[in-house]
């Protein structure tokens, strides 16, 4: 999956999210908030990955 198949994924998610909080369904809005959330941090690590920006200082 390409980085922007997963960017648009990430929105998404984050998106439908937002209207299910909108729409007062907080638990599965909670889910989607948090699943893009992680999404977001693991492409952003292996992009450091990817690019040696990674350090164990």
């Amino acid at each position: 999956m390409s980085d922007f198949h997963k960017d648009i994924l990430t929105g998404t998610l984050f998106m439908t999210g937002l209207l299910g909080f909108v729409s007062g369904e907080f638990t599965v809005s909670s889910a989607l908030f948090g699943t893009a959330a992680i999404a977001s941090n693991i492409n952003l690590y292996r992009k450091k990955v990817k690019s040696g920006q990674l350090s164990c200082d």
